[in-house]
């Protein structure tokens, strides 16, 4: 990671956050992108390499200026790392279908637009394109039809430019966290878009997103194609493949304990 330049976005919180501090102490030259800033003044002792871009994810022009305001500040860009996400917390015959769009627009149109516009630098360093996924990228969770759904379409989405780019040195990498300590169910939309307000998790049994941090940033420089967290989302995974209808009901069974469940 030495003087790579890496590209975060989402970066003013949770697995962003710790993905710019992680990466800033070990010598990259972070772009730390967020809607609202960077707002850890911390971040800047670490290093004075650190170009702070305000980006939201939704809009085709702020990812075009993302990426060139990266490139003006260092040159190249060696790594994109497309985590900014939202999550949503709704029976789907209950939900706003604007819930849905705004998921998409931000999990799988923001990953498109940096990568359309990151594409060339990233094949010019024979860097790597990251995109933070989820283990409901493998296993629909419900209560979550959006965040399922974006997390899908964005690992279609990279794998696909991992094959067309097979033979041109690009490194792709699909991350999939499990349940993570961070505020994204704090925020998670409900069925009329306001925000959730309080996570129905205990976070305190949750991986650290410093931790998810950490094996995101190893998985990359250890040129991963996919890295899967913790023992219950690799268990979710492996059993999915083989035993689907089982985990539709162990998924349905586990989900409907959390707290004011949208279905019983």
């Amino acid at each position: 990671m030495k003087d790579k330049v890496i590209i975060i976005t989402g970066a003013s919180s949770g697995i962003g956050k710790a993905l710019a501090f992680e990466s800033a102490r070990k010598g990259a030259k972070v772009v730390a992108a967020s809607r609202t800033g960077v707002s850890d003044p911390e971040l800047f002792k670490i290093s004075s390499e650190i170009l702070d871009v305000r980006a939201d994810v939704t809009s085709e022009s702020d990812c075009e200026n993302l990426i060139a305001k990266a490139v003006e500040r260092f040159g190249r860009v060696d790594i994109l790392v497309n985590n900014a996400g939202i999550s949503m917390r709704a029976l789907f015959s209950e939900v706003d279908l604007d819930v849905i769009r705004k998921l998409m627009d931000t999990n799988f149109w923001g990953t498109v637009y940096c990568t359309r516009y990151a594409m060339p630098y990233l094949l010019a360093s024979k860097g790597s394109l990251v995109g933070v996924s989820s283990i409901a990228g493998y296993k629909g969770l419900p209560g979550r039809t959006g965040y399922s759904a974006s997390k899908f379409a964005m690992q279609g989405f990279l794998e696909v430019v991992r094959i067309e780019n097979l033979k041109k040195g690009l490194h792709v990498l699909i991350a999939c966290p499990g349940f993570t300590t961070s505020n994204i169910r704090n925020v998670a939309l409900s069925k009329d878009g306001t925000a959730q307000g309080e996570t129905p998790l205990d976070e305190g049994k949750l991986m650290s997103s410093e931790e998810v941090a950490r094996q995101i940033i190893g998985a990359i420089e250890k040129k991963q194609d996919r890295l899967i967290l913790t023992i219950q989302g690799k268990l979710t995974v492996l059993l999915n493949k083989f035993f689907p209808k089982f985990m539709d009901k162990m998924v349905y069974n586990h989900m409907a304990k959390e707290p004011n469940s949208p279905f019983k």
